[in-house]
């Protein structure tokens, strides 16, 4: 389970995604993740499937490396859609017991389902095919504006891609500890809550002993190679925009304006 969590790995391939400048992912990310709050029908919904779905197709990295990464929120969409089916006032459809099932609760714990499903593809999407350098010069040049603010650009775009990049290692590392442990005896399933909870502490005393040790060796790393911060630093690959990017823009406005547009058709569903 933890090594099919995708978030933050970058998937080496040759298309015009990956080729696309790390600015215009972002944005395309951020654009995205909105229209995602702003679609009310199955229209919306079936047309930002279908705009993800031909994202991935351009991008060349392999759709069950996209569903793989969805194994690891399975829990977190059953316990979304079932609260939906359940706590949503309106027509009832099925009732047993104390429970209602909502023709509007249906409605919402679907549409919910694919809010999130897509949300966590199309930002796993980035990541998969934006370095981790790439993505830290992205976010400089993209929050660049707020230096006349005094905000540290460059430090915060430096955290938020050193964080990205420890997810996968921290994760290899949650996976060969849980190795150990259960190699060792250790039980991870049997008990209830309190006792799962407190088995859980074999794994997470050696797990934040080594990240502070790593986060300890790269802040010695950094010092020893003189880093200051981004003051007079310079880009040995500037970013430069490049007609696929006007064009990707351009075809993501198109799809902002669409599913705005279906907002107005009123659908039995």
């Amino acid at each position: 389970m933890i090594r099919e969590i995708t978030l933050g790995q970058y998937y080496q391939a040759d298309s015009v995604i990956h080729r696309m400048d790390p600015r215009t992912k972002i944005v395309g990310t951020i654009a995205f993740i909105v229209s995602l709050f702003l679609v009310k029908n199955i229209a919306g919904y079936a047309m930002a499937a279908v705009f993800l779905a031909s994202v991935i197709l351009i991008s060349k990295v392999p759709f069950r490396f996209m569903v793989k990464g969805m194994k690891a929120v399975v829990f977190l969409l059953l316990i979304t859609v079932v609260f939906n089916m359940f706590l949503t006032p309106g027509e009832v459809l099925v009732s047993f017991w104390k429970f209602k099932i909502t023709k509007e609760g249906l409605r919402q714990a679907v549409f919910m389902a694919l809010r999130l499903s897509f949300l966590i593809i199309g930002s796993s999407l980035m990541t998969l095919t934006t370095t981790p350098n790439n993505l830290t010069d992205g976010l400089e040049k993209l929050l660049k504006p707020l230096k006349v603010l005094r905000v540290p650009v460059h430090e915060i775009a430096m955290i938020m891609s050193i964080a990205l990049r420890f997810i996968p290692i921290l994760l290899d590392e949650t996976d060969k500890i849980m190795k150990a442990q259960l190699a060792r005896g250790a039980d991870f399933e049997s008990g209830n809550l309190i006792k799962k909870a407190k088995n859980m502490v074999p794994i997470l005393v050696p797990l934040f002993i080594s990240a502070f040790r790593r986060a300890n060796d790269l802040a010695m790393a950094m010092e020893a190679r003189c880093y200051r911060g981004g003051e007079h630093r310079t880009k040995m690959k500037p970013l430069q925009y490049r007609r696929r990017d006007f064009a990707a823009y351009m075809t993501l406005a198109a799809f902002v304006a669409a599913v705005v547009l279906t907002r107005k058709i009123i659908l039995p569903f």
